[in-house]
């Protein structure tokens, strides 16, 4: 897949854990892209002109111009998005593969442990209507054992998927950062903690986690 890209991708976008994987790795990966501001506080998610490019109406979604062939391309789903980008560009996504499961196994992990119960650990400590002890103490452990699991790693390893960087860093950095969120003491997971103040030094994820958009703006069609 052809890494040259002139024509901005469209990141379909809101300041989210998940818009931030996106976010981040068209930085890291240097590619022109513009921003689609999806305001899901007001709903915009569900309008549906976001519900062409995003079926299940969640951002992020990038639309490439460049796609495979020449022809343009719609990802949805944040992990996917950062595979595409990943093999659009020959960066942090080995190919050896043995290096790239291992890889895949946390990127999996990260979408079908860490970013779904962290989420609910955010809803229910922090957004729920109603708390629930029950809720709010079940996923909160749960959100503990994961911080342990992953801390067990970044002790064996640098890095998240062995001993380069990659998209399983990317994709589990953005709900790390937000520990205090769920309720966890960051120092009783130190590897997890050093891991983070060596991600948050790369000048690209710097810029991913500044990318903000206007609460007001709309999104403008391509010209």
């Amino acid at each position: 897949m052809s890494a040259v890209t002139t024509t901005p991708i469209d990141l379909y976008y809101w300041t989210t854990p998940n818009g931030w994987k996106a976010s981040i790795m068209l930085e890291e990966c240097g590619l022109p892209y513009r921003m689609v501001p999806i305001n899901i506080g007001k709903g915009a998610q569900a309008a549906p002109d976001f519900l062409a490019v995003s079926p299940h109406g969640k951002i992020p979604v990038i639309v490439d111009p460049d796609g495979p062939g020449g022809t343009p391309i719609t990802v949805f789903e944040s992990n996917a998005i950062l595979q595409y980008l990943a093999r659009k560009t020959g960066l942090f996504y080995p190919a050896e593969e043995r290096a790239r499961i291992a890889v895949d196994i946390w990127l999996f992990w990260q979408a079908a442990n860490f970013g779904p119960t962290l989420g609910q650990t955010h809803h229910f400590r922090i957004y729920a209507s109603e708390k629930i002890p029950y809720a709010v103490e079940r996923f909160t452990a749960a959100t503990t054992k994961l911080y342990a699991t992953l801390d067990g790693q970044l002790g064996r390893h640098p890095y998240v998927a062995g001993e380069e960087y990659s998209i399983a860093d990317i994709a589990i950095l953005p709900w790390a950062k937000l520990w205090e969120r769920q309720g966890q003491d960051i120092a009783a997971f130190p590897n997890v903690a050093a891991w983070m103040d060596r991600m948050k030094a790369r000048p690209g994820v710097q810029r991913g986690f500044r990318l903000k958009p206007d609460p007001d703006e709309a999104p403008a069609p391509r010209g």
